[in-house]
Protein backbone atom coordinates (compact mmCIF):
# COMPACT_ATOMS: atom_id res chain seq x y z
CA UNK A 1 0.00 0.00 0.00
CA UNK A 2 1.26 3.41 -0.74
CA UNK A 3 1.32 6.11 2.16
CA UNK A 4 -0.59 8.86 1.75
CA UNK A 5 0.92 10.64 4.38
CA UNK A 6 4.20 11.85 5.40
CA UNK A 7 4.09 14.22 8.13
CA UNK A 8 3.75 12.71 11.49
CA UNK A 9 3.62 15.52 14.66
CA UNK A 10 3.38 18.52 11.64
CA UNK A 11 0.26 20.41 12.34
CA UNK A 12 -2.01 19.91 9.16
CA UNK A 13 -2.64 24.07 10.02
CA UNK A 14 1.29 25.00 10.16
CA UNK A 15 1.51 22.91 6.68
CA UNK A 16 -1.93 24.48 4.96
CA UNK A 17 -0.14 27.55 5.89
CA UNK A 18 3.07 27.25 3.94
CA UNK A 19 1.10 26.32 0.72
CA UNK A 20 -1.41 28.70 0.89
CA UNK A 21 1.05 31.06 1.26
CA UNK A 22 2.91 29.78 -2.00
CA UNK A 23 -0.67 29.53 -3.71
CA UNK A 24 -1.33 33.20 -2.99
CA UNK A 25 2.00 34.45 -4.71
CA UNK A 26 1.27 33.04 -7.51
CA UNK A 27 -2.21 34.10 -7.61
CA UNK A 28 -3.54 36.70 -10.44
CA UNK A 29 -6.50 38.81 -9.47
CA UNK A 30 -8.83 41.09 -12.21
CA UNK A 31 -6.73 43.94 -10.65
CA UNK A 32 -3.44 42.51 -11.58
CA UNK A 33 -4.01 41.30 -14.54
CA UNK A 34 -5.73 44.76 -16.07
CA UNK A 35 -2.76 46.76 -14.57
CA UNK A 36 -0.40 44.55 -16.38
CA UNK A 37 -1.93 44.91 -19.70
CA UNK A 38 -2.19 48.57 -19.36
CA UNK A 39 1.75 48.18 -19.06
CA UNK A 40 1.68 46.60 -22.01
CA UNK A 41 0.07 49.37 -23.66
CA UNK A 42 2.20 51.81 -22.08
CA UNK A 43 5.07 50.24 -23.50
CA UNK A 44 3.84 49.69 -26.50
CA UNK A 45 3.11 53.49 -26.86
CA UNK A 46 6.99 53.58 -25.89
CA UNK A 47 7.97 51.40 -28.20
CA UNK A 48 6.52 52.49 -31.32
CA UNK A 49 7.56 55.82 -30.71
CA UNK A 50 10.97 55.75 -30.62
CA UNK A 51 13.83 53.34 -30.00
CA UNK A 52 15.75 51.36 -27.48
CA UNK A 53 13.25 50.43 -25.37
CA UNK A 54 13.61 46.53 -23.95
CA UNK A 55 10.33 45.67 -26.03
CA UNK A 56 11.68 47.10 -29.12
CA UNK A 57 8.75 47.68 -31.14
CA UNK A 58 10.46 46.46 -34.22
CA UNK A 59 8.93 47.82 -37.53
CA UNK A 60 9.33 44.96 -40.10
CA UNK A 61 8.22 46.66 -43.56
CA UNK A 62 5.78 44.52 -44.08
CA UNK A 63 2.91 46.15 -45.33
CA UNK A 64 0.00 43.45 -45.61
CA UNK A 65 -1.20 39.95 -45.07
CA UNK A 66 -1.89 37.19 -47.47
CA UNK A 67 -5.73 36.31 -48.24
CA UNK A 68 -5.33 32.60 -49.13
CA UNK A 69 -5.90 33.40 -53.10
CA UNK A 70 -2.60 33.60 -54.01
CA UNK A 71 -0.61 31.61 -56.36
CA UNK A 72 3.24 30.44 -56.71
CA UNK A 73 6.17 28.37 -55.58
CA UNK A 74 8.75 30.32 -53.31
CA UNK A 75 11.56 29.32 -51.45
CA UNK A 76 12.59 29.54 -47.80
CA UNK A 77 16.20 29.44 -45.46
CA UNK A 78 15.54 28.48 -42.02
CA UNK A 79 18.84 29.35 -40.39
CA UNK A 80 18.45 29.09 -36.67
CA UNK A 81 20.91 26.65 -34.82
CA UNK A 82 22.72 23.38 -35.20
CA UNK A 83 21.11 22.89 -38.62
CA UNK A 84 19.73 25.51 -41.70
CA UNK A 85 16.49 24.19 -43.03
CA UNK A 86 15.44 24.59 -46.94
CA UNK A 87 12.10 24.60 -48.01
CA UNK A 88 10.37 25.24 -50.95
CA UNK A 89 6.30 26.35 -50.81
CA UNK A 90 3.47 25.99 -53.08
CA UNK A 91 0.90 28.08 -52.58
CA UNK A 92 -2.34 26.21 -53.96
CA UNK A 93 -4.95 29.68 -54.17
CA UNK A 94 -6.88 27.61 -51.61
CA UNK A 95 -6.35 28.53 -48.49
CA UNK A 96 -3.57 26.07 -48.62
CA UNK A 97 0.53 25.06 -49.57
CA UNK A 98 2.63 22.13 -50.53
CA UNK A 99 5.69 22.62 -48.43
CA UNK A 100 9.04 20.46 -49.35
CA UNK A 101 11.94 20.45 -46.91
CA UNK A 102 15.66 19.58 -45.95
CA UNK A 103 17.73 19.43 -43.54
CA UNK A 104 21.71 20.63 -43.41
CA UNK A 105 23.65 20.29 -40.79
CA UNK A 106 25.72 23.01 -39.85
CA UNK A 107 29.64 22.17 -38.18
CA UNK A 108 31.25 23.93 -35.06
CA UNK A 109 33.91 24.55 -38.34
CA UNK A 110 31.40 26.45 -40.35
CA UNK A 111 29.62 28.57 -37.40
CA UNK A 112 33.28 29.92 -36.36
CA UNK A 113 34.90 30.10 -39.36
CA UNK A 114 34.80 33.34 -42.00
CA UNK A 115 31.21 34.14 -42.83
CA UNK A 116 32.05 34.15 -46.64
CA UNK A 117 32.02 30.30 -45.95
CA UNK A 118 29.34 30.19 -43.74
CA UNK A 119 27.06 31.82 -46.40
CA UNK A 120 28.67 30.28 -49.22
CA UNK A 121 27.77 26.55 -47.49
CA UNK A 122 24.22 28.02 -47.31
CA UNK A 123 24.18 28.77 -50.86
CA UNK A 124 25.53 25.31 -51.73
CA UNK A 125 22.70 23.97 -49.37
CA UNK A 126 20.16 25.82 -51.71
CA UNK A 127 22.06 24.78 -54.85
CA UNK A 128 21.68 20.84 -53.62
CA UNK A 129 18.45 21.23 -53.03
CA UNK A 130 17.02 22.99 -56.19
CA UNK A 131 18.92 20.23 -58.17
CA UNK A 132 17.30 17.72 -56.40
CA UNK A 133 13.68 19.16 -56.45
CA UNK A 134 14.11 20.23 -60.51
CA UNK A 135 15.35 16.60 -60.92
CA UNK A 136 12.29 15.31 -59.16
CA UNK A 137 9.57 17.75 -61.05
CA UNK A 138 11.48 19.85 -63.92
CA UNK A 139 8.66 22.43 -63.78
CA UNK A 140 9.55 25.96 -63.78
CA UNK A 141 8.72 28.35 -60.74
CA UNK A 142 5.78 30.76 -60.91
CA UNK A 143 4.15 33.45 -59.05
CA UNK A 144 0.76 34.88 -59.44
CA UNK A 145 2.30 38.34 -59.22
CA UNK A 146 5.15 40.33 -61.47
CA UNK A 147 8.44 38.80 -61.27
CA UNK A 148 10.79 41.56 -61.39
CA UNK A 149 13.51 39.78 -61.55
CA UNK A 150 15.70 39.65 -64.55
CA UNK A 151 15.15 36.27 -65.72
CA UNK A 152 11.61 34.26 -65.27
CA UNK A 153 13.44 31.42 -63.40
CA UNK A 154 14.93 33.58 -60.60
CA UNK A 155 13.31 32.14 -57.24
CA UNK A 156 12.27 34.53 -54.36
CA UNK A 157 13.66 33.33 -51.38
CA UNK A 158 12.51 34.67 -47.59
CA UNK A 159 14.98 34.43 -45.07
CA UNK A 160 14.13 33.17 -41.28
CA UNK A 161 17.60 34.71 -39.20
CA UNK A 162 17.21 33.51 -35.52
CA UNK A 163 19.85 35.66 -34.41
CA UNK A 164 19.96 39.80 -33.41
CA UNK A 165 19.40 42.33 -36.53
CA UNK A 166 18.31 45.59 -36.67
CA UNK A 167 15.96 45.52 -39.68
CA UNK A 168 16.02 48.84 -42.19
CA UNK A 169 13.72 47.98 -44.67
CA UNK A 170 12.08 44.27 -45.74
CA UNK A 171 15.43 43.08 -47.44
CA UNK A 172 17.87 44.59 -45.37
CA UNK A 173 18.74 43.73 -41.77
CA UNK A 174 22.74 44.08 -39.88
CA UNK A 175 24.00 41.93 -37.98
CA UNK A 176 23.93 43.01 -34.22
CA UNK A 177 25.74 39.93 -32.59
CA UNK A 178 25.91 35.91 -32.74
CA UNK A 179 23.82 33.87 -30.30
CA UNK A 180 23.68 29.95 -30.15
CA UNK A 181 27.37 29.34 -30.37
CA UNK A 182 27.82 30.92 -33.67
CA UNK A 183 30.56 33.49 -34.04
CA UNK A 184 31.42 33.96 -38.07
CA UNK A 185 33.67 36.43 -38.56
CA UNK A 186 33.52 39.73 -40.20
CA UNK A 187 29.82 39.51 -40.21
CA UNK A 188 28.87 41.80 -37.34
CA UNK A 189 27.71 44.97 -38.64
CA UNK A 190 27.06 43.70 -41.88
CA UNK A 191 23.66 43.20 -43.93
CA UNK A 192 22.91 39.73 -43.67
CA UNK A 193 20.78 39.76 -46.97
CA UNK A 194 23.64 41.07 -49.08
CA UNK A 195 25.83 38.12 -47.23
CA UNK A 196 23.48 35.72 -48.64
CA UNK A 197 22.73 37.34 -52.19
CA UNK A 198 26.77 37.47 -52.29
CA UNK A 199 27.00 33.82 -51.70
CA UNK A 200 23.86 33.28 -54.47
CA UNK A 201 26.02 35.41 -57.06
CA UNK A 202 29.39 33.68 -56.58
CA UNK A 203 27.45 30.57 -56.95
CA UNK A 204 25.78 31.50 -60.52
CA UNK A 205 22.04 30.70 -58.58
CA UNK A 206 19.06 31.86 -59.77
CA UNK A 207 17.93 32.73 -56.32
CA UNK A 208 16.96 36.23 -54.91
CA UNK A 209 16.75 36.95 -51.45
CA UNK A 210 13.77 39.86 -51.17
CA UNK A 211 12.68 39.37 -47.50
CA UNK A 212 13.94 39.16 -43.83
CA UNK A 213 12.14 37.63 -42.01
CA UNK A 214 11.34 37.00 -37.96
CA UNK A 215 9.70 33.36 -36.89
CA UNK A 216 6.96 35.67 -35.09
CA UNK A 217 5.89 37.43 -38.45
CA UNK A 218 6.23 34.17 -40.63
CA UNK A 219 3.55 32.79 -37.98
CA UNK A 220 1.20 35.75 -38.57
CA UNK A 221 1.62 35.38 -42.45
CA UNK A 222 1.46 31.90 -42.46
CA UNK A 223 -2.60 31.46 -40.53
CA UNK A 224 -3.20 34.88 -42.63
CA UNK A 225 -2.78 32.52 -45.85
CA UNK A 226 -4.93 29.41 -43.95
CA UNK A 227 -7.42 31.89 -42.51
CA UNK A 228 -8.18 34.80 -45.25
CA UNK A 229 -6.40 37.59 -42.37
CA UNK A 230 -4.65 37.56 -39.22
CA UNK A 231 -4.45 40.17 -36.61
CA UNK A 232 -1.66 38.72 -33.95
CA UNK A 233 1.49 36.17 -34.72
CA UNK A 234 1.97 34.78 -31.31
CA UNK A 235 4.97 32.28 -30.22
CA UNK A 236 4.16 30.06 -26.80
CA UNK A 237 7.03 27.97 -26.68
CA UNK A 238 10.93 27.15 -25.24
CA UNK A 239 10.19 31.30 -25.50
CA UNK A 240 7.57 33.76 -26.41
CA UNK A 241 6.91 36.86 -28.67
CA UNK A 242 4.23 38.14 -30.84
CA UNK A 243 3.91 40.20 -33.69
CA UNK A 244 0.86 42.25 -34.74
CA UNK A 245 -0.67 44.21 -37.85
CA UNK A 246 -0.57 47.66 -36.65
CA UNK A 247 -1.57 51.33 -38.62
CA UNK A 248 1.70 52.82 -39.58
CA UNK A 249 0.51 55.92 -38.48
CA UNK A 250 1.02 54.81 -35.16
CA UNK A 251 4.70 54.05 -35.39
CA UNK A 252 5.99 57.58 -34.78
CA UNK A 253 9.33 56.67 -34.39
CA UNK A 254 9.89 55.82 -38.36
CA UNK A 255 9.61 60.19 -38.67
CA UNK A 256 8.72 61.25 -41.92
CA UNK A 257 10.41 58.35 -43.73
CA UNK A 258 8.50 57.30 -47.00
CA UNK A 259 7.67 53.56 -45.13
CA UNK A 260 5.60 56.25 -42.58
CA UNK A 261 4.18 58.80 -45.09
CA UNK A 262 2.83 56.11 -47.50
CA UNK A 263 0.45 55.13 -44.62
CA UNK A 264 -1.42 51.81 -44.43
CA UNK A 265 -0.60 49.17 -42.34
CA UNK A 266 2.85 47.60 -41.39
CA UNK A 267 3.52 44.74 -39.27
CA UNK A 268 5.40 45.19 -35.76
CA UNK A 269 7.62 42.44 -34.17
CA UNK A 270 6.94 43.83 -30.20
CA UNK A 271 10.06 41.29 -29.20
CA UNK A 272 7.49 41.22 -25.67
CA UNK A 273 9.63 38.83 -24.02
CA UNK A 274 11.28 41.68 -22.45
CA UNK A 275 8.21 43.33 -21.33
CA UNK A 276 8.57 45.37 -17.89
CA UNK A 277 12.36 44.16 -17.54
CA UNK A 278 11.87 46.19 -14.61
CA UNK A 279 9.45 43.75 -12.58
CA UNK A 280 7.75 46.45 -11.63
CA UNK A 281 4.10 44.84 -12.85
CA UNK A 282 4.84 41.82 -13.13
CA UNK A 283 4.40 39.16 -10.39
CA UNK A 284 7.84 38.55 -9.24
CA UNK A 285 8.08 35.82 -6.32
CA UNK A 286 11.16 34.47 -4.67
CA UNK A 287 11.13 31.23 -7.49
CA UNK A 288 11.21 33.96 -10.26
CA UNK A 289 13.82 35.69 -8.71
CA UNK A 290 16.45 32.46 -7.97
CA UNK A 291 15.91 31.84 -11.65
CA UNK A 292 16.11 35.54 -13.32
CA UNK A 293 19.70 35.41 -10.84
CA UNK A 294 21.09 32.19 -12.30
CA UNK A 295 20.74 32.84 -15.70
CA UNK A 296 22.30 33.49 -18.12
CA UNK A 297 20.89 36.90 -18.92
CA UNK A 298 19.20 38.39 -15.16
CA UNK A 299 17.58 40.89 -15.59
CA UNK A 300 16.46 40.94 -18.97
CA UNK A 301 13.39 39.05 -21.33
CA UNK A 302 11.48 39.21 -17.64
CA UNK A 303 8.08 38.01 -19.90
CA UNK A 304 9.73 35.21 -21.12
CA UNK A 305 11.02 33.78 -17.76
CA UNK A 306 7.00 33.90 -16.11
CA UNK A 307 5.73 32.21 -19.24
CA UNK A 308 8.03 29.96 -21.53
CA UNK A 309 8.23 26.53 -21.71
CA UNK A 310 12.18 27.12 -20.77
CA UNK A 311 11.71 28.49 -17.92
CA UNK A 312 8.33 26.58 -16.07
CA UNK A 313 9.97 24.06 -15.17
CA UNK A 314 12.39 25.89 -13.35
CA UNK A 315 9.99 28.01 -11.33
CA UNK A 316 8.35 24.38 -10.17
CA UNK A 317 11.40 22.92 -9.15
CA UNK A 318 12.66 25.61 -7.01
CA UNK A 319 9.19 25.85 -5.25
CA UNK A 320 9.67 21.80 -4.63
CA UNK A 321 12.65 22.30 -3.14
CA UNK A 322 11.28 25.06 -0.59
CA UNK A 323 9.23 22.66 0.38
CA UNK A 324 11.57 19.30 0.81
CA UNK A 325 13.89 22.03 2.49
CA UNK A 326 11.01 22.86 5.04
CA UNK A 327 11.69 23.27 8.37
CA UNK A 328 11.05 22.10 10.95
CA UNK A 329 9.98 19.27 9.26
CA UNK A 330 10.17 18.63 5.17
CA UNK A 331 7.10 19.05 3.09
CA UNK A 332 7.97 16.99 0.41
CA UNK A 333 9.63 13.43 -0.85
CA UNK A 334 10.23 12.68 3.43
CA UNK A 335 13.57 15.75 2.88
CA UNK A 336 14.76 13.83 -0.34
CA UNK A 337 16.29 14.99 -2.97
CA UNK A 338 17.41 13.77 -6.31
CA UNK A 339 19.86 14.47 -9.08
CA UNK A 340 17.35 16.41 -10.96
CA UNK A 341 16.26 18.09 -8.38
CA UNK A 342 19.25 19.20 -7.26
CA UNK A 343 20.19 19.94 -11.35
CA UNK A 344 19.74 23.41 -12.85
CA UNK A 345 17.18 23.03 -15.22
CA UNK A 346 16.99 19.44 -14.02
CA UNK A 347 13.44 19.65 -14.25
CA UNK A 348 12.24 20.09 -17.77
CA UNK A 349 8.61 21.58 -18.32
CA UNK A 350 7.77 18.65 -20.62
CA UNK A 351 7.90 16.58 -17.19
CA UNK A 352 5.17 19.17 -15.45
CA UNK A 353 3.39 18.54 -18.35
CA UNK A 354 3.03 14.78 -18.38
CA UNK A 355 2.17 15.21 -14.14
CA UNK A 356 -0.95 17.53 -16.05
CA UNK A 357 -1.91 15.80 -18.25
CA UNK A 358 -1.69 12.13 -16.11
CA UNK A 359 -4.20 14.44 -13.61
CA UNK A 360 -6.29 15.33 -16.61
CA UNK A 361 -6.64 12.44 -18.64
CA UNK A 362 -9.97 11.08 -18.85
CA UNK A 363 -11.71 13.82 -16.80
CA UNK A 364 -13.42 15.37 -19.32
CA UNK A 365 -14.56 19.04 -19.17
CA UNK A 366 -15.96 18.43 -15.60
CA UNK A 367 -15.33 21.54 -13.19
CA UNK A 368 -15.42 20.33 -9.49
CA UNK A 369 -17.00 23.07 -7.14
CA UNK A 370 -15.19 25.23 -4.36
CA UNK A 371 -13.87 22.67 -1.24
CA UNK A 372 -16.69 24.00 1.41
CA UNK A 373 -18.47 21.29 3.50
CA UNK A 374 -19.79 18.06 2.12
CA UNK A 375 -18.56 18.79 -1.37
CA UNK A 376 -15.50 18.19 -3.36
CA UNK A 377 -12.25 20.22 -3.12
CA UNK A 378 -11.26 22.31 -6.14
CA UNK A 379 -8.73 19.90 -8.23
CA UNK A 380 -8.11 22.48 -11.09
CA UNK A 381 -7.05 25.19 -9.02
CA UNK A 382 -6.55 24.71 -5.65
CA UNK A 383 -3.76 22.66 -3.40
CA UNK A 384 -5.24 19.86 -1.44
CA UNK A 385 -3.30 17.65 1.65
CA UNK A 386 -6.86 15.10 2.17
CA UNK A 387 -5.69 12.86 -0.48
CA UNK A 388 -7.86 9.72 1.56
CA UNK A 389 -10.96 11.70 0.55
CA UNK A 390 -10.27 11.35 -3.40
CA UNK A 391 -12.36 9.08 -5.13
CA UNK A 392 -10.87 6.18 -6.33
CA UNK A 393 -10.38 7.93 -10.12
CA UNK A 394 -8.27 10.72 -8.76
CA UNK A 395 -6.35 7.81 -6.33
CA UNK A 396 -5.77 6.12 -9.58
CA UNK A 397 -4.39 9.41 -11.02
CA UNK A 398 -1.86 10.51 -8.51
CA UNK A 399 -0.46 6.73 -8.77
CA UNK A 400 0.40 7.45 -12.49
CA UNK A 401 1.96 11.03 -11.46
CA UNK A 402 3.64 9.21 -8.36
CA UNK A 403 5.21 6.62 -10.89
CA UNK A 404 6.33 9.65 -13.55
CA UNK A 405 8.03 11.39 -10.35
CA UNK A 406 9.68 8.31 -9.43
CA UNK A 407 10.95 7.31 -13.04
CA UNK A 408 11.82 10.76 -14.26
CA UNK A 409 13.44 12.38 -11.05
CA UNK A 410 14.90 9.60 -10.15
CA UNK A 411 13.45 9.66 -6.64
CA UNK A 412 12.99 6.19 -4.29
CA UNK A 413 9.65 4.79 -4.22
CA UNK A 414 9.91 4.32 -0.55
CA UNK A 415 10.10 8.30 -0.52
CA UNK A 416 7.18 9.27 -2.75
CA UNK A 417 3.61 9.04 -1.13
CA UNK A 418 0.62 9.63 -2.91
CA UNK A 419 0.43 13.03 -0.85
CA UNK A 420 3.72 14.03 -2.70
CA UNK A 421 2.29 13.63 -6.11
CA UNK A 422 -0.63 15.76 -5.01
CA UNK A 423 1.66 18.72 -4.06
CA UNK A 424 4.01 18.49 -7.08
CA UNK A 425 0.48 18.38 -9.29
CA UNK A 426 -0.43 21.36 -7.24
CA UNK A 427 2.97 23.54 -7.87
CA UNK A 428 2.88 22.13 -11.47
CA UNK A 429 -0.58 23.59 -11.72
CA UNK A 430 0.27 27.34 -10.59
CA UNK A 431 3.26 27.92 -12.36
CA UNK A 432 1.40 26.91 -15.34
CA UNK A 433 -2.31 28.59 -14.90
CA UNK A 434 0.06 31.77 -14.14
CA UNK A 435 1.39 31.89 -17.43
CA UNK A 436 -1.78 31.07 -19.26
CA UNK A 437 -3.18 34.16 -17.28
CA UNK A 438 -0.06 36.34 -18.29
CA UNK A 439 0.02 35.05 -21.72
CA UNK A 440 -3.57 36.77 -21.97
CA UNK A 441 -2.58 40.23 -20.93
CA UNK A 442 -0.18 40.11 -24.06
CA UNK A 443 -2.97 39.05 -26.57
CA UNK A 444 -5.47 41.79 -24.79
CA UNK A 445 -3.16 44.07 -25.28
CA UNK A 446 -2.96 43.75 -28.91
CA UNK A 447 -6.74 43.76 -29.52
CA UNK A 448 -7.08 47.08 -27.47
CA UNK A 449 -3.91 48.65 -29.03
CA UNK A 450 -6.04 47.38 -32.23
CA UNK A 451 -9.19 48.86 -31.23
CA UNK A 452 -11.12 45.56 -31.32
CA UNK A 453 -11.25 45.96 -27.60
CA UNK A 454 -11.74 47.84 -24.80
CA UNK A 455 -9.73 46.80 -21.95
CA UNK A 456 -12.49 45.34 -18.87
CA UNK A 457 -15.12 44.84 -21.76
CA UNK A 458 -17.99 46.80 -23.28
CA UNK A 459 -17.03 46.37 -26.72
CA UNK A 460 -20.06 44.72 -29.09
CA UNK A 461 -19.46 41.81 -30.66
CA UNK A 462 -16.95 41.84 -33.74
CA UNK A 463 -19.13 41.17 -37.09
CA UNK A 464 -15.81 38.83 -38.27
CA UNK A 465 -13.96 36.42 -36.27
CA UNK A 466 -10.38 37.81 -34.74
CA UNK A 467 -7.77 35.23 -36.21
CA UNK A 468 -4.94 34.76 -34.08
CA UNK A 469 -1.83 32.71 -35.44
CA UNK A 470 0.06 30.90 -32.74
CA UNK A 471 3.31 28.19 -32.37
CA UNK A 472 4.60 26.39 -29.83
CA UNK A 473 5.31 23.75 -27.81
CA UNK A 474 3.75 25.03 -24.78
CA UNK A 475 -0.06 26.47 -26.22
CA UNK A 476 0.27 22.85 -28.44
CA UNK A 477 0.96 20.65 -26.00
CA UNK A 478 0.83 21.71 -22.34
CA UNK A 479 -3.02 20.56 -20.84
CA UNK A 480 -5.39 23.00 -20.76
CA UNK A 481 -3.13 25.93 -21.61
CA UNK A 482 -5.55 27.77 -24.20
CA UNK A 483 -8.29 27.03 -22.01
CA UNK A 484 -6.66 28.72 -18.96
CA UNK A 485 -5.34 31.50 -21.41
CA UNK A 486 -8.61 32.38 -22.77
CA UNK A 487 -10.80 32.18 -19.46
CA UNK A 488 -8.05 35.07 -18.58
CA UNK A 489 -8.75 36.86 -22.06
CA UNK A 490 -12.62 37.12 -21.63
CA UNK A 491 -12.04 38.59 -18.21
CA UNK A 492 -9.89 41.65 -19.89
CA UNK A 493 -11.97 41.95 -22.99
CA UNK A 494 -15.36 40.90 -22.56
CA UNK A 495 -16.82 37.79 -23.59
CA UNK A 496 -18.18 39.42 -26.83
CA UNK A 497 -14.74 40.09 -27.93
CA UNK A 498 -13.08 36.65 -26.99
CA UNK A 499 -15.90 34.34 -28.37
CA UNK A 500 -14.95 35.78 -31.51
CA UNK A 501 -10.97 35.54 -31.13
CA UNK A 502 -9.98 32.52 -33.08
CA UNK A 503 -6.98 31.17 -31.82
CA UNK A 504 -5.18 28.31 -34.06
CA UNK A 505 -1.90 26.68 -35.10
CA UNK A 506 -0.31 28.21 -37.88
CA UNK A 507 1.86 25.65 -40.25
CA UNK A 508 5.62 26.23 -40.30
CA UNK A 509 5.91 29.73 -39.41
CA UNK A 510 9.45 29.92 -39.76
CA UNK A 511 9.26 27.81 -43.45
CA UNK A 512 6.29 28.53 -44.81
CA UNK A 513 6.06 32.29 -43.62
CA UNK A 514 9.45 33.19 -44.63
CA UNK A 515 8.27 31.80 -48.47
CA UNK A 516 4.71 33.84 -47.42
CA UNK A 517 7.12 36.83 -47.17
CA UNK A 518 8.79 36.71 -49.89
CA UNK A 519 5.84 36.99 -51.65
CA UNK A 520 4.71 40.04 -49.78
CA UNK A 521 8.13 41.32 -51.00
CA UNK A 522 7.45 40.93 -54.33
CA UNK A 523 3.73 42.39 -54.01
CA UNK A 524 5.66 45.27 -52.48
CA UNK A 525 8.25 45.23 -55.53
CA UNK A 526 11.12 44.72 -54.57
Amino acid sequence: MIRTAALNGATHDAERKILDDIEHQFQLGQDALIKITEQFLEDFRLGLGDYNHPMAMIPTFVTGVPDGTETGTFLALDLGGTNLRVCEVTLLGNHDFRLRQQKYKVSEALKTGEATVLFDYLADSVDAFLTEFSSATGSPVSTSVANPFDSPTEVPLGLTFSFPVEQTALNEGKILTWTKGFAAKNAIGNDVVRLLQDAFDRKHLHVRCVALVNDTVGTLLSRAYTAGSCLLGGIFGTGTNGAFVEQVSNITKLGNSPARTKGGVMIVNTEWGAFNNTRTTLPTTPYDNKLDRESINPRKQAFEKFISGMYLGEITRNILLSLIDASPRPLLFDGSSSAPLNTHYGLDTAIISEVEYAWESGRGDEVAPQKSSGSKPNWQSAHFTDVDALSPQDIARLERIRDILIQRLQLAPENVTLRDAAIVRWAASLVANRAARLSATAIAAVLVQTSHAKLGGGTPEPKENIVVGVDGSLIQHYPNFQTRLRASLQSLVGEAVEKRVEIDLAKDGSGAGAALCALQAIKQGL
